[in-house]
């Protein structure tokens, strides 16, 4: 249920449970977690799902039989944070629940113009995942982050684009191609630059007021 793509030193990492939306079972979590420690060799991973939904988020029987509170949510958002190279969440469709966490976690969103966008933790009675409020606010902001996560609201792609919650809205035909293109400099650079540079755009982030405020 999870496929992997390495070509040359860009990993193509794929959703494969198109049937059930892309639904993240444990067995899936522990497999995408694995695959991102693995990639810490790859100078760039690119992060995308089969079918026309990236991923509905937990398995629902999964979730009730405690998946929606599990660690294995932020181990996998921690794996994908620590790649040294880029990381772009290719997103084939719409990114539900606590799959929020590893788009968020991820260097570069971009997305296909009917994906949807919604994390309904308080209706299902679930707190989001620790790194998610905060990684989602240095994007979007704390009123806009409160929207989607205490308002329940639903988003689309030209909504998310200008909260800042993906960075580009692609064709679906283009999007693994576009992709490509964006990590193709970090894959031609010197592996030190490019993880130097990451690095220097992490730290940024403590320097720079909050999404939307001036």
């Amino acid at each position: 249920m999870i496929d992997v793509d390495r070509a040359g030193e860009v990993w193509t990492v794929t959703l494969n449970r198109p049937d059930k939306a892309n639904a993240l079972t444990e067995e899936m979590l522990r497999g995408l977690t694995d695959v991102m420690r693995d990639a810490q060799a790859a100078r760039a991973v690119i992060l995308t799902g089969a079918g026309k939904v990236f991923s509905a988020g937990a398995d629902l029987e999964a979730a009730r039989a405690g998946l929606a509170t599990s660690p294995l949510w932020e181990e996998l958002s921690a794996s994908v944070v620590s790649l040294p190279g880029l990381s772009v969440a290719a997103l084939n469709g719409t990114l539900a629940g606590g799959a929020m966490g590893m788009a968020l976690a991820c260097d570069i969103r971009i997305s296909v113009p009917s994906a949807r966008f919604f994390y309904p933790v308080m209706k299902l009675g679930f707190l989001p995942q620790p790194s998610d409020p905060p990684r989602m606010a240095a994007l979007t902001g704390p009123a806009r982050t409160k929207l989607i996560l205490m308002g329940g609201q639903k988003i689309d792609a030209e909504e998310a684009l200008r909260f800042g919650l993906i960075d580009r809205i692609v064709p679906p035909e283009d999007l693994l191609a576009h992709a490509q293109t964006l990590v193709a400099d970090t894959v031609a650079a010197e592996s030190e630059l490019a993880r130097q540079i990451k690095d220097m755009c992490h730290a940024s982030l403590s320097l720079a007021p909050p999404a939307g405020h001036f």
